[in-house]
C-alpha cells in the first residue's frame, strides 16, 4: 500500500477546514457565543432564537469535495482507507462520516472543535447530527440516517459505534474502535481482544503447491460435494457461509485449508472453544480488514452458527464441526458439505521430513489419517524424541509422535496398550505369521483399495478392517494383536467387556456405539478378547431375552459395515461365532497349539538374556515333556523366576520343571511320571 498514513491526515486537514467553516457560520447566528459558560447552560438570547425555528443546515460544500476527490487521485486507490472502503463496502458518504469520526483519535484539537459544534464541553466526539452536517447532508434525509442503522456496512461492520443509546438519535456520539483507527495507520497486529482466540495466517505464495491432497483425493461428488466448486466460489469472490460435516477430527478444518488456499487467501483460523458469540463481529471485522477467510472449527455444538451467519459477512466463513448441520441452528441456510475423509497425507510428511531418512516413510506412516496440524505436531514430538535418545530419527520415534495426536475417548470403555513386543516375539507357524502381514498390508492400503479404487462402495461402507484371531487360550492371539498394532504404529485398546454389557435393554448397544464411534474418530486398533461374549450366535426367539439378544447382534452387524477403523476379535469357541460376522471379517487366523519345535523356542524366548539361567536347563525336555501353550509356558517361566529369585541363584532345571507342574495342575491336567518332585531339587 502507499503512504496510507500520509494520506489519512492530510484528509484529516481538510476536514479540519471544513469544521472551521461549521464553525464560523454557528459563531455568527449564536448570540451567546463570548459566553464563558457556553456549552455548560441555554442562555435565554439561545433559547429565543432556537425558539423562533433551527438554524440552517449546512449545505454541500464543492470546494471541498473537488479537494478530497484530487487527494484521492494523487493519492492513488491502494491507501488503507480505499481498501477498507472497498472490503466493507463503504460509500463517499460512509467513509466521510468515518473519518469525522476518527479525528479526535488522530488529533486532539478537534475535541474541543466538537465540543463547540455539539454545544457541550463535556461531549467532545462528533455526534450523529454533527456528522450530518459536516457532511452537508440534512438530518432528515432518511437515507442519510440510514448509514447509522444496525445492517449498514459502518454499524454491520464494527467500523464505527453509537454511544448512547438513551440520547435522541441526532445527539448520540460515534466511536471509532481502536483496532479500525491502528489499521488505517498501518497497523496488521490482531485485535488484542481477540489474540487468545484467533490466529492470522498468510496465503500461500501464487507458485506453492496445495496445502495438502484432502481435496483432490475426494470421493466421487455423488458422495461428497465437489470441493473443487467451494475453492472457484471463493476465488470468484463469492464468500459463502459453508459448513463442513466431519466424521473426524480435523478433516473439516483440514478440507476448509485446502480450499482457501487453492483461492490464495490468507486465513484467520478461530478457536471455537475460546470464542463468545460477542466476540463474531470483531472476528468478522478483523478478517475482512486482511481479506481473510475465516475458519473455525472443530465446533462443540451448534451454537456459534448462529452469530456467524446472522452477522452478514463480506468474507468467507467456513465452520467444522461433527454434528450434521441442523436447520434449526441458524435461519440463514449456509452451503452444507461433508468433509472428505482424511486420505494418507504422503505429500505432507515427505514435506516436513525431506531427505534420506533411513527408512520407508510411506509404510511408517500408511496407517495414519492425519490433518497436516496434526501431522507436524507429531514430527515435533518425533523429533523430541529423538534428541533425547539421542539418536537418528526413526520409524519408531515417528509413531511415538503420532499416537500422541490420538484422543482419549476409550479410556472410559477400554484398556490401552502401547505395543512393547514385535515379530520376533511372536512364534508362530509359518501360515497364521504369512495371514497376520497379510493384515498388516490390509491397514497400510485400504485408503488405496477400498477408497481411490472404490472395491467397497455404496451402502454406507466403511473402510475398516476387522479380522478375528481363533485359537486355544494362550495361542498368541492377544500377543499378535500388539504386533499388529507395533508394526502399524499405533496403540491397542483392549475393549472390557465389563463396560459394555448391560443388563438393561439397549444399554449394551449405545456403549458399542461410543466405542465403535470414538474408535472411527481416532487411529488405533481395537481389540474384543473373548468376543464371542458379544458375537455369538443368533438363536431361535423364545422369549423377549432371545428378541432382544439377537437385536444386540443385528446391531453388531450393521455397524461392522460402517466401521472405518481396525478391529481384531479372538475366539477361543470360533464354532460360537455368528456365520454373520465371519462373513463381514477381513480375515480369519487360526492360532493352532504349538508343535515341539514351537514349545521350544517359546521356551527359549521366555528365558532369553537378560534373565539368569544354569547350565542345566534343558529346553528340548521341556518342549518334549510338557504339552503347553505360550501363555502357559510364559506363566511357567515366571514362577521358576521367582522360585530362584527367592533362592538367590539363577533359574535351574529343577525350577522349570516345578512351574510346569504348577501350570499342569492349574490345567487339571495328570502330570507325566517321570517329573520329579519339588525335594528333588525345585526347592
Amino acid at each position: 500500500m502507499t503512504d496510507s498514513t500520509g494520506h489519512l491526515l492530510a484528509r484529516i486537514e481538510l476536514l479540519r477546514a471544513r469544521v472551521r467553516l461549521l464553525v464560523e457560520e454557528r459563531s455568527g447566528a449564536d448570540p451567546s457565543t463570548g459566553d464563558e459558560f457556553r456549552g455548560l447552560h441555554v442562555a435565554p438570547e439561545t433559547a429565543l432564537r432556537l425558539a423562533d425555528g433551527p438554524p440552517p443546515e449546512p449545505g454541500r460544500d464543492p470546494e471541498y469535495e473537488r479537494a478530497v476527490d484530487d487527494l484521492a487521485d494523487a493519492a492513488g486507490a491502494d491507501t488503507r482507507a480505499h481498501w477498507l472502503a472497498a472490503a466493507f463496502g463503504l460509500t463517499g458518504f460512509d467513509l466521510e462520516i468515518l473519518l469525522i469520526a476518527l479525528a479526535p483519535d488522530l488529533d486532539r484539537s478537534f475535541e474541543p472543535l466538537y465540543g463547540f459544534l455539539n454545544d457541550d464541553v463535556s461531549r467532545r466526539r462528533a455526534s450523529v447530527g454533527l456528522a450530518l452536517d459536516l457532511c452537508g447532508a440534512p438530518v432528515t434525509s432518511a437515507w442519510a440516517r440510514a448509514r447509522f442503522a444496525a445492517g449498514a456496512p459502518l454499524i454491520a461492520g464494527g467500523l464505527i459505534v453509537t454511544q448512547d443509546a438513551d440520547r435522541p438519535f441526532l445527539s448520540r456520539a460515534l466511536l471509532v474502535p481502536d483496532r479500525v483507527a491502528a489499521f488505517l495507520l498501518g497497523d496488521d497486529a490482531v485485535d488484542d481482544d481477540l489474540a487468545a482466540v484467533v490466529r492470522l495466517e498468510d496465503a500461500p505464495p501464487a507458485d506453492a503447491p496445495p496445502a495438502d491432497a484432502l481435496l483432490a483425493d475426494a470421493p466421487p461428488a455423488d458422495v461428497v460435494p465437489d470441493p473443487g466448486g467451494l475453492a472457484g466460489r471463493l476465488r470468484d469472490g463469492d464468500p459463502p457461509l459453508v459448513y463442513l460435516h466431519e466424521d473426524r477430527p480435523g478433516a473439516g478444518v483440514a478440507a476448509a485449508r485446502s480450499a482457501v488456499a487453492a483461492a490464495g487467501l490468507p486465513v484467520l483460523a478461530v478457536d471455537p472453544a475460546r470464542l463468545d458469540a460477542a466476540q463474531v463481529p470483531a472476528v468478522l471485522r478483523e478478517a475482512t480488514m486482511h481479506g481473510a477467510a475465516v475458519i473455525a472449527g472443530p465446533l462443540p455444538d451448534g451454537a456459534l452458527v448462529r452469530p456467524f451467519a446472522e452477522a452478514l459477512a463480506t468474507v468467507p466463513v467456513l465452520l467444522a464441526g461433527s454434528q450434521p448441520f441442523d436447520p434449526g441452528w441458524c435461519d440463514v441456510q449456509p452451503l452444507v458439505l461433508d468433509a472428505p475423509a482424511r486420505e494418507h497425507a504422503a505429500d505432507v510428511w515427505r514435506a516436513e521430513l525431506p531427505g534420506d531418512l533411513g527408512f520407508d516413510l510411506d509404510a511408517a506412516t500408511a496407517t495414519y489419517r492425519f490433518a497436516p496440524d496434526q501431522i507436524r505436531r507429531a514430527v515435533w514430538a518425533a523429533r523430541d524424541y529423538a534428541a533425547l535418545e539421542g539418536a537418528p530419527l526413526s520409524a519408531a520415534h515417528l509413531h511415538r509422535g503420532a499416537r500422541l495426536q490420538n484422543a482419549g475417548g476409550l479410556h472410559k470403555h477400554a484398556r490401552r496398550i502401547v505395543p512393547a513386543v514385535g515379530w520376533d516375539d511372536l512364534v508362530l507357524p509359518d501360515e497364521a505369521a504369512g495371514r497376520l502381514r497379510e493384515l498388516v498390508q490390509r491397514a497400510r492400503h485400504r485408503d488405496r483399495v477400498l477408497g481411490e479404487w472404490g472395491l467397497r462402495s455404496g451402502g454406507g461402507r466403511g473402510r475398516g478392517v476387522v479380522a478375528m484371531f481363533a485359537g486355544e487360550s494362550g495361542t498368541g492371539k492377544t500377543m499378535a494383536a500388539e504386533v499388529l498394532a507395533a508394526e502399524l504404529g499405533l496403540d491397542l485398546y483392549v475393549i472390557e467387556l465389563s463396560a459394555v454389557v448391560d443388563k438393561y435393554v439397549g444399554e449394551t448397544e449405545k456403549n458399542l456405539e461410543r466405542i465403535f464411534t470414538e474408535a472411527d474418530r481416532m487411529d488405533a486398533v481395537l481389540l474384543f478378547d473373548e468376543a464371542d461374549a458379544v458375537f455369538g450366535k443368533r438363536s431361535d426367539v423364545k422369549d423377549a431375552r432371545d428378541r432382544y439378544a439377537n437385536l444386540e447382534s443385528a446391531y453388531l452387524l450393521q455397524r461392522l459395515e460402517s466401521f472405518g477403523g481396525i478391529a481384531v476379535l479372538t475366539t477361543n469357541l470360533r464354532a460360537n461365532i455368528d456365520d454373520a460376522f465371519t462373513r463381514r471379517l477381513d480375515l480369519v487366523i487360526d492360532f493352532p497349539f504349538p508343535d515341539r519345535t514351537q514349545r521350544r523356542a517359546l521356551w527359549e524366548h521366555c528365558l532369553a538374556p537378560p534373565v539368569p539361567v544354569a547350565g542345566d536347563a534343558d529346553f528340548d525336555r521341556c518342549a518334549r515333556e510338557f504339552d503347553l501353550a505360550g501363555g502357559a509356558i510364559r506363566s511357567a517361566a515366571v514362577t521358576a523366576g521367582y522360585l530362584a529369585a527367592a533362592a538367590g541363584r539363577p533359574i535351574t532345571m529343577a525350577d522349570l520343571l516345578a512351574g510346569a507342574r504348577r501350570e499342569y495342575r492349574k490345567l487339571g491336567r495328570l502330570l507325566p511320571g517321570d517329573i520329579p518332585s519339588l525335594s528333588d531339587g525345585a526347592g
